[in-house]
Parts: C-alpha cells; structure tokens; sequence
C-alpha cells in the first residue's frame, strides 16, 4: 500500500485530498481546501492580480508542510482555468516549483471535462441514458453529456462564476436586468451545448461538487441536519427544496448571505451567479431531475492514475 497526495488548483479553492492506494483502489483519509479566489481583480484582464497570486502561494505552502507531516512522497498538481488563462500564469508555475519543489501540470478544457467525468462516474451510476455533467468554477464551466460507459460530447467554456461575477457586476440582490443579461450572454456562449443536450435528449443535470456542495448543504441546514448531504457521494435534490433555496439567495443582498448557515462565506458573493447559471439550465432544457456528485476532478485524477497508464509529471519530496 502507498499513499498518494492530489492538489487541485482551481479558480476560486485549493484542494487537496490525501488517498492510500492499493493496487487499483483507493481510499481517502483527508481533503480539504483552501479559498484563494486566484481570479479576484483580474481574471477578466488574463492575469493573477498580486494579492490573490500570494495567498495560492501560502496556500500551497501549507498543502506542501501536510504532505511533509504525512510523509507522502508521491504527489501530483493540476491547474485550471485562472493559471492556464493568465499572463503570469507561467510565472507563478515557476515559482511555485523553483520555491515548493510542486511540479504542476498545466491542463487544458478537454482534459479537465474528462477528469470530472471520471470523478462523476465513481459517485454515482450514470445509467444508459445520456445525462448532463455541470462543473461550474470559478474561471471555466464544464459540460459533459455522457452515461456510464462513455462521454458522448464534452467542452469547456469560459463561464466560471469568477469570471461572469466580474464582467456583469450584478446589483446586489441580483436584478431581473441582471439575470437577463447573463441569460443572453449563456444563450450565445452556449448555443453548441443545447445543440447537443437536444441530440441526446439529456434530462437530468448532475452538478459537480463546488457550488452544488453548498447548495446541497444550504438545503440540508434547512431540513435539520448540515451533514445530511455528505452521508453518500451523490444526492438528489427535491425540486421544492433546490427552487425555496434559490429564491433565498437571489433575493437576499451579499451581507445576508454571509450569515446563511451552510454558505461557506468565500462563495457568498458567487453563489448568486452559480444560481443563475443552474436556472438557465434548468428552464432552457425543461429538466426537473437535479443531483450532485461529491466526486469531480480529484477523484478522477487519483483514479486515472492508478487504473490507466499515465504521462502526468510527479511530484516527490
């Protein structure tokens, strides 16, 4: 048996999870994350602005000391949407592996979609029909239509919550106007997509941890008991309870949402565009079957790794 370190270097968290693998399997003994929002105040200008680029130094700073604390010595980092789409986002590569010793691999769109997807899968059965996959971040949004053999259409699309949040600068609460505006922005952004969910004739949306965590949590707060939603890798949502909870947030101005239990207060000003980003979905596609994965690119990278020969470069203390 040996144990294995993922660092997933989204747009909006750090992640890091912790796995000891033996022969194909795995078994995970810690995650968690870090909010560095490495696209606050410049993701729409194509660079890391300086406060955000020290605190996902500091954060990988105290990811590497946990690796160190559990003597792992086979880790492997993957970046997203805010560094591959960054002016500097080279340079912070560089840094991070002249001063940290993190090798990190730089992903594109396709190869992300297929991480989540692989992720997906091991949470839940995606059955035979074609179901539609959602991984909204903070810099990208990925959508894949597949079941559980195989991935039938995937892209990436530059529509993460970071990143719509900073171009539209919604009214706080959201106005009508606002959502109309990013409606239409999604309905040309995305004309491909309902192209193909139409073809497949998708009618059920699976939302990949991330915003769909939260919301998932919000909803069970509500219901009496926080930790409801993570008894399993997967949750249905009850179309009543995900609509009271979207109401809630999109009538509610950034201070109320900072004291909403199960809001963790780094997504209290994105979570308004992730909710909008879902509606859309939604009503466009008329689907009413709404669940989460627990599982998104982690998981599938650390599966990836271990089930199927591999090129990703390895970092070791």
């Amino acid at each position: 048996m040996r144990k294995i370190g993922i660092i997933d270097l989204g747009t909006n968290t750090f992640n890091l999870l912790l796995a000891e693998v033996k022969e194909q399997d795995y078994t995970i003994f810690y995650k968690t994350k870090i909010a560095v929002k490495l696209g606050e105040g410049g993701i729409t200008k194509g660079f890391i602005a300086d406060t955000p680029y020290k605190r996902g130094i500091a954060a990988l700073t105290q990811y590497k000391a946990k690796l160190v604390e559990e003597n792992i010595t086979e880790f492997y980092a993957v970046a997203t949407s805010a560094i591959r789409s960054a002016s500097n986002g080279t340079l912070f590569v560089k840094e991070v592996q002249d001063t940290l010793g993190i090798l990190i691999n730089l992903i594109d769109g396709d190869t992300e979609a297929n991480l989540i997807y692989q992720g997906v899968k091991q949470a839940m059965d995606l059955g035979d029909s074609p179901k539609l996959i959602i991984d909204i971040g903070g810099g990208s949004t990925e959508f894949i239509i597949a079941n559980s053999e195989e991935t039938f259409w995937r892209k990436s699309y530059k529509l993460g919550v970071a990143r719509l949040l900073e171009m539209f600068e919604p009214a706080n609460p959201i106005k009508l106007e606002d959502v109309t505006a990013i409606d239409e922005y999604l309905e040309e952004s995305l004309e491909e997509m309902l192209e193909m969910a139409e073809v497949y004739e998708v009618n059920c949306l699976i939302g990949s941890s991330g915003s769909f965590d939260t919301l998932a949590e919000m909803i069970s707060c509500k219901n009496g008991d926080c930790e409801l939603w993570k008894k399993e890798t997967n949750y249905q949502f009850l179309m009543t309870d995900y609509n009271g909870i979207q109401r809630l947030i999109s009538g509610s101005t950034l201070e109320q949402r900072l004291h909403m239990e199960g809001l963790v207060p780094m997504r209290a000003d994105m979570i308004v565009i992730a909710v909008v980003i879902i509606n859309y979905i939604l009503n466009r596609l008329i689907i009413h079957d709404l669940r989460l994965s627990s599982y998104a690119l982690k998981e599938g990278l650390i599966d990836t790794l271990i089930t199927k020969p591999h090129t990703w470069q390895k970092s070791s203390l």
